[in-house]
């Protein structure tokens, strides 16, 4: 952390003085920085003296996005412009405050993709053989259109390269197809994949779900020894599981679905949405809603057909499940997507395998480097680089009810993830505990500036101890359980009389299996009081 804050220092003092004067700039880096070489020295001078010239100019142009703005609401003409990632050298994207217009998805993936993929396909199984000692014969992937529009595909080159296969480009970038890599060449087995996409991947890039399907159905046709291709060896399982229905014409079609998502018009998997009504009692169920809600097939030829037995026969067969990020303007804890797609998916397989599936996260922050860590190592390295980072915490109260806010959703969310994924240390909640319900100062501010946010983070935080998620310190757990009654008490005192529900600190647990019983109760009483009235007539 201390050489990282005195890296930015050193470059936040080399770039006010490239902006002040160009003169004597090498000498000026040569000082600070102690570099001997005189060739990396003059790069970073180059570099310096672009980014005056070039960035400089449009990110003061980018000023000017609360006037385009206005002129949009007025029915005005804002000029188009570019979008991606600034850290990935996209200088077009600057100035912004445009009409942006993505990249052209008939590009997707792109060359430059192609390697960061492969990459991130040899880290993964690197990491995985490590453990494991062997390869994973099935991998669960979470695939969203963000990797598309802001990383040209990575993780679709990832998911072709585990495969076997990779992109042929004509001249002007056009990705036409796929080849069929040798195993001579690919010196390993091929992988099989199940991918879990979006609802927005779904509706947008339709292309690249049949440019994946039909890769996965060439890799299952290749006259290859189960041992070498594992797709193909689950593919031939299906088929001789199905037995008497050997002969149905589309048995091979139905055994090579690899591509699910949502119901076609739906979004979301559901598994978010049930933690936080509370509307679970195991495991069990989380994976049973993701497996009801994300069991439609796609691919060449077929949208959105109700395939619930094949989706859930490829999750019992994942080994570990994957998802990525290309930088941390966003991180796991940002949205309840993300446990509502992998989590989801972790959930969902351990049920019906019984026994863990690994669950990884990859950075593709560097593109040269990319690193792929266990998911429970990115919690904790966004809790304490965030969430439990002074300076982080000092930052969003700056922003009082809305900082408020985002600090207990960000809590709620680490619930969310050790519901659905179990990768939360118990030190992260008796951390978080301590820092904003038992600390004085913080827990001022959420009194002063959003005091519902302190009820809401107190309340999951008490509903995660109850529910064995997080084995508490006794005295961290006694001085929750006190400072929920004192909140309690003056949230209701602030409110007076409420006329109607108000959500209080008892969790009602109520399932969808709660709700079938409910109805036949209720019309076992209605038949019954119908023909106590006839036997009265």
């Amino acid at each position: 952390g201390e050489l990282l804050a005195e890296s930015i220092q050193i470059a936040r003092e080399l770039l006010k003085f490239a902006l002040k004067n160009r003169r004597d700039l090498e000498e000026r880096i040569s000082g600070i920085i102690k570099v001997r070489n005189r060739d990396k020295v003059k790069e970073l001078v180059e570099l310096l003296i672009w980014a005056k010239e070039r960035i400089l100019p449009k990110l003061m142009m980018s000023k000017r996005e609360i006037p385009e703005l206005l002129k949009g609401l007025e029915k005005k003409y804002i000029k188009p412009g570019a979008s991606g990632l600034l850290t990935r050298g996209k200088i077009e994207v600057l100035p912004t405050g445009r009409n942006f217009y993505s990249i052209d998805p008939r590009s997707i993936p792109t060359r430059a993709s192609w390697k960061v993929g492969i990459k991130m396909a040899d880290e993964l199984l690197n990491k995985y053989l490590k453990e494991e000692g062997k390869y994973p014969e099935s991998i669960g992937m979470v695939l969203w259109s963000i990797d598309a529009y802001r990383a040209d595909g990575e993780q679709i080159s990832q998911i072709l390269y585990l495969l076997g296969a990779k992109p042929v480009w004509t001249e002007t970038g056009i990705v036409k197809g796929v080849d069929i890599i040798p195993l001579k060449e690919l010196k390993r087995p091929r992988i099989d994949v199940t991918i879990r996409t979006s609802g927005i991947f779904r509706d947008t890039l339709p292309h690249l779900i049949e440019l994946l399907d039909e890769t996965v159905q060439k890799i299952a046709s290749l006259p290859e020894p189960e041992e070498m291709n594992f797709l193909r060896k689950h593919v031939l399982e299906y088929i001789e599981k199905e037995g008497i229905f050997k002969d149905q014409p589309d048995i091979f079609r139905k055994a090579t679905y690899r591509l699910f998502s949502a119901q076609p018009g739906s979004y979301g998997n559901g598994v978010s949405l049930m933690i936080a009504s509370s509307a679970w009692r195991s495991m069990k169920d989380l994976g049973e809603i993701y497996i009801e809600r994300g069991g439609y097939a796609y691919g060449k030829k077929v949208f959105g057909r109700s395939s619930h037995e094949e989706f859930a026969h490829q999750l019992s067969k994942v080994e570990t499940i994957f998802h990525k990020l290309t930088s941390d303007e966003t991180d796991p804890l940002d949205c309840c997507c993300f446990y509502d797609f992998q989590g989801g998916m972790y959930s969902a397989t351990k049920s019906l395998k019984g026994k863990e599936p690994r669950i990884y996260w990859g950075d593709t922050r560097d593109p040269q480097r990319p690193q792929i860590r266990e998911m429970k190592e990115e919690i904790e390295r966004i809790v304490r680089t965030r969430l439990l980072n002074p300076e982080w915490i000092e930052g969003m109260k700056k922003h009082g009810y809305k900082g408020a806010g985002d600090i207990s959703k960000r809590v709620v969310r680490l619930y969310g993830w050790d519901a659905s994924a179990e990768v939360v240390d118990d030190w992260i909640f008796d951390e978080v505990t301590r820092t904003f319900v038992l600390n004085d100062e913080n827990r001022k501010f959420f009194e002063e500036n959003n005091p519902w946010a302190l009820e809401e983070m107190a309340r999951r935080l008490l509903e995660a101890e109850k529910r064995g998620i997080w084995k508490a310190d006794p005295d961290v757990l006694k001085g929750l359980q006190d400072k929920y009654l004192e909140i309690e008490g003056w949230l209701e005192e602030k409110m007076g009389d409420v006329n109607g529900e108000f959500q209080g600190g008892n969790i009602d647990v109520f399932t969808k299996k709660d709700i079938e019983e409910w109805d036949r109760n209720v019309y076992f009483r209605i038949d019954n009081f119908l023909k106590s009235k006839e036997r009265g007539r």
